[in-house]
């Protein structure tokens, strides 16, 4: 008699295969204040990224045909959103590899009033209104794909 592999109901059970699916499957209030969190992202958004869902969040990514020799074989991610079970989440990487961008979303906090709550490059939250959502995109917006691509080879030879 063969066994039957583990799995947790959390792996058995299908990821969204899109954003909206994926959102869709949030309560109603989670998907609202990520949903506007996404299109802050979205409207700033340089041309050339992908927005997928994995992993149980919303990546945005260089696709793997522009930029495939990443450190680790997986595309390269520029943000994530995510709903861990007491707060949401963004993942905004630029600003974990560059004191430069990290200063200025502190200063963009700073500017509005609002709380920075984040680890290294994860910024978590509650509301959208938690967030300076212009800095946020102008942050989104200072990264062109080629300009991400290069800063994450250049950080690769160091």
């Amino acid at each position: 008699m063969t066994a039957k592999p583990r799995t947790s109901k959390a792996r058995a059970a299908k990821i969204p295969d899109s954003p909206e699916a994926w959102l869709a499957q949030l309560p109603a209030e989670r998907a609202r204040e990520l949903a506007v969190v996404r299109a802050a992202i979205r409207n700033r958004l340089p041309a050339g990224y992908e927005e997928v869902t994995l992993k149980g969040m919303i990546v945005f990514r260089v696709p793997k045909a522009r930029y495939a020799d990443t450190y680790n074989g997986q595309a390269l991610w520029l943000a994530a959103l995510a709903a861990p079970k007491s707060y949401l989440t963004l993942h905004l990487l630029p600003v974990y590899g560059s004191p430069i961008l990290l200063a200025s979303l502190k200063a963009g906090f700073e500017a509005v009033g609002k709380r920075l709550k984040m680890g290294k490059g994860c910024i978590n939250f509650q509301r959208a209104d938690d967030l300076a959502l212009d800095t946020i995109g102008e942050i989104i917006a200072a990264m062109p794909v080629a300009k991400w691509v290069a800063f994450a080879e250049s950080v690769r030879r160091r």
